[in-house]
């Protein structure tokens, strides 16, 4: 597997492939860590935090997250760095330490990219859902093509980034190597949901 090092953003959230997220930028490691993959074109990666805060002491990152890639940037009316990422490819922490200005970096380990599989008939239903909370909700993938919703990897994504869930079962499928795996437990949780 390929092993690179990337600086580390940890937050209480976790970012599935496919989704986007707003972020503050404020602390200056994080605003080098930005400065740093405007110059070089890199991207950095977010983690869910196990133990810590967002913000002061170096927090201590899920072992599994996903690679952020800026998308958009400006300021809020208080003058911070606002950015908006997009998750790409999932990661597997192999190590971390903190730099000096408080940066967590880590050597990760790219997790393969997701396949083509179709949709297996026992979650098809979800298929459904998905195409009734994207009619609900709207944006960018409201009116998703056939080949998406029968795409058994981005559906899972969707389902797993739109369906409300606790940040630890997002990362109990972020860290799900198998789409239909994946899938099945998203049925699992939603038919406990459901009377």
């Amino acid at each position: 597997m390929d092993q690179e090092t990337i600086g580390l953003f940890p937050l209480h959230a976790v970012l599935v492939p496919g989704a986007a997220i707003g972020l503050r930028v404020f602390e200056p490691r994080y605003l080098d860590l930005v400065r740093e993959c405007g110059r070089s074109g890199g991207c950095f990666g977010v983690c869910m935090i196990l133990a810590g805060e967002e913000a002061g002491a170096a927090a201590t990152p899920a072992a599994f997250g996903t690679e952020a890639r800026i998308e958009d940037f400006g300021s809020d009316d208080k003058g911070v760095l606002t950015l908006r990422v997009r998750g790409h490819r999932r990661f597997r922490v192999a190590r971390t330490r903190v730099r000096d200005n408080g940066l967590v970096v880590g050597d990760v380990e790219w997790r393969d990219a997701d396949g083509d599989d179709e949709l297996r008939p026992e979650h098809a239903v979800l298929g459904m859902l998905l195409q009734r909370i994207l009619e609900q909700v709207g944006g960018e993938d409201a009116d998703p093509g056939p080949r998406q919703i029968d795409n058994a990897a981005w559906v899972g994504w969707r389902l797993a980034e739109l369906l409300p869930m606790s940040e630890r079962q997002r990362q109990v499928l972020l860290q799900e190597d198998d789409p239909h795996a994946r899938l099945q437990q998203l049925l699992e949780l939603v038919s406990e949901e459901t009377p």
